[in-house]
Protein backbone atom coordinates (compact mmCIF):
# COMPACT_ATOMS: atom_id res chain seq x y z
CA UNK A 1 0.00 0.00 0.00
CA UNK A 2 1.55 3.25 -1.11
CA UNK A 3 0.28 6.79 -1.65
CA UNK A 4 2.60 9.34 -3.25
CA UNK A 5 1.55 12.96 -3.58
CA UNK A 6 2.89 15.49 -6.05
CA UNK A 7 2.00 18.87 -7.49
CA UNK A 8 2.52 21.10 -4.48
CA UNK A 9 4.51 24.30 -4.60
CA UNK A 10 4.35 28.03 -4.13
CA UNK A 11 1.64 30.08 -5.80
CA UNK A 12 0.38 33.64 -5.51
CA UNK A 13 -2.96 34.35 -3.93
CA UNK A 14 -5.71 33.81 -6.49
CA UNK A 15 -3.72 31.17 -8.32
CA UNK A 16 -4.43 27.49 -8.88
CA UNK A 17 -2.71 24.18 -8.30
CA UNK A 18 -3.54 20.56 -9.06
CA UNK A 19 -2.33 17.93 -6.66
CA UNK A 20 -1.95 14.32 -7.68
CA UNK A 21 -1.74 11.14 -5.64
CA UNK A 22 -0.36 8.00 -7.23
CA UNK A 23 -1.81 5.01 -5.45
CA UNK A 24 -1.10 1.31 -5.45
CA UNK A 25 -3.82 -0.78 -7.03
CA UNK A 26 -5.04 -2.20 -3.77
CA UNK A 27 -5.36 1.29 -2.38
CA UNK A 28 -7.19 2.85 -5.28
CA UNK A 29 -9.87 0.14 -5.08
CA UNK A 30 -10.66 1.03 -1.49
CA UNK A 31 -14.14 2.54 -1.22
CA UNK A 32 -13.07 6.02 -0.21
CA UNK A 33 -10.14 8.37 -0.75
CA UNK A 34 -9.55 11.86 0.50
CA UNK A 35 -7.30 14.90 0.71
CA UNK A 36 -6.47 16.32 4.10
CA UNK A 37 -4.28 19.26 5.10
CA UNK A 38 -2.37 20.38 8.13
CA UNK A 39 -0.87 23.76 8.94
CA UNK A 40 1.80 24.25 11.65
CA UNK A 41 0.18 24.15 15.05
CA UNK A 42 -3.16 23.05 13.61
CA UNK A 43 -4.93 19.72 13.56
CA UNK A 44 -5.07 17.78 10.35
CA UNK A 45 -8.43 18.19 8.61
CA UNK A 46 -10.11 16.45 5.69
CA UNK A 47 -10.91 18.97 2.94
CA UNK A 48 -12.37 16.66 0.30
CA UNK A 49 -13.29 13.01 -0.12
CA UNK A 50 -14.58 10.80 -2.91
CA UNK A 51 -16.11 7.36 -2.47
CA UNK A 52 -15.97 4.37 -4.76
CA UNK A 53 -19.09 5.54 -6.63
CA UNK A 54 -17.62 8.98 -7.24
CA UNK A 55 -19.68 10.82 -4.66
CA UNK A 56 -17.77 13.79 -3.31
CA UNK A 57 -17.79 15.65 -0.02
CA UNK A 58 -16.08 18.95 0.76
CA UNK A 59 -15.29 20.94 3.85
CA UNK A 60 -17.28 24.18 3.88
CA UNK A 61 -14.14 26.30 3.60
CA UNK A 62 -13.21 24.82 0.21
CA UNK A 63 -16.63 24.26 -1.38
CA UNK A 64 -16.76 25.78 -4.83
CA UNK A 65 -12.98 26.26 -4.82
CA UNK A 66 -11.52 22.74 -4.66
CA UNK A 67 -12.48 19.76 -6.81
CA UNK A 68 -11.56 16.18 -5.97
CA UNK A 69 -11.54 13.51 -8.65
CA UNK A 70 -10.12 10.07 -9.26
CA UNK A 71 -8.92 8.17 -12.29
CA UNK A 72 -9.20 4.51 -11.41
CA UNK A 73 -7.60 3.40 -14.68
CA UNK A 74 -4.46 5.36 -13.74
CA UNK A 75 -4.75 4.68 -10.00
CA UNK A 76 -4.57 8.39 -9.36
CA UNK A 77 -6.41 10.83 -7.13
CA UNK A 78 -6.49 14.54 -7.90
CA UNK A 79 -7.30 17.77 -6.11
CA UNK A 80 -7.81 20.87 -8.19
CA UNK A 81 -7.52 24.02 -6.07
CA UNK A 82 -8.65 27.37 -7.45
CA UNK A 83 -8.51 30.91 -6.09
CA UNK A 84 -6.01 29.91 -3.46
CA UNK A 85 -5.68 32.05 -0.35
CA UNK A 86 -2.85 32.41 2.18
CA UNK A 87 -4.94 30.42 4.66
CA UNK A 88 -4.78 27.45 2.27
CA UNK A 89 -1.06 27.17 3.01
CA UNK A 90 -0.52 23.70 4.48
CA UNK A 91 0.91 20.26 3.96
CA UNK A 92 -1.60 18.35 1.88
CA UNK A 93 -1.97 14.61 2.38
CA UNK A 94 -3.59 11.90 0.31
CA UNK A 95 -5.43 9.30 2.35
CA UNK A 96 -7.50 6.17 1.88
CA UNK A 97 -9.97 4.28 4.03
CA UNK A 98 -11.59 0.87 3.87
CA UNK A 99 -14.89 2.42 4.94
CA UNK A 100 -16.01 6.02 5.14
CA UNK A 101 -13.37 8.72 4.88
CA UNK A 102 -14.98 11.88 6.19
CA UNK A 103 -12.66 12.33 9.15
CA UNK A 104 -8.96 11.91 9.83
CA UNK A 105 -9.68 9.13 12.31
CA UNK A 106 -11.35 7.02 9.61
CA UNK A 107 -8.27 6.85 7.37
CA UNK A 108 -6.18 3.69 7.18
CA UNK A 109 -3.46 4.84 4.78
CA UNK A 110 -1.58 8.11 4.37
CA UNK A 111 0.88 9.60 1.94
CA UNK A 112 3.90 11.66 3.01
CA UNK A 113 2.34 14.94 1.95
CA UNK A 114 3.10 17.76 -0.46
CA UNK A 115 3.56 21.37 0.65
CA UNK A 116 1.34 24.11 -0.71
CA UNK A 117 2.35 27.70 0.03
CA UNK A 118 0.18 30.65 -0.97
Amino acid sequence: VQLVESGGGSVQAGGSLRLSCAASIDTIRRPCMAWARQSPGQEREVVASIDGDGRTTYADVVKGLFTISRDNARNTLFLRMNNLKPEDTAMYFCAAARGNCDTVGQMHYWGQGTQVTV
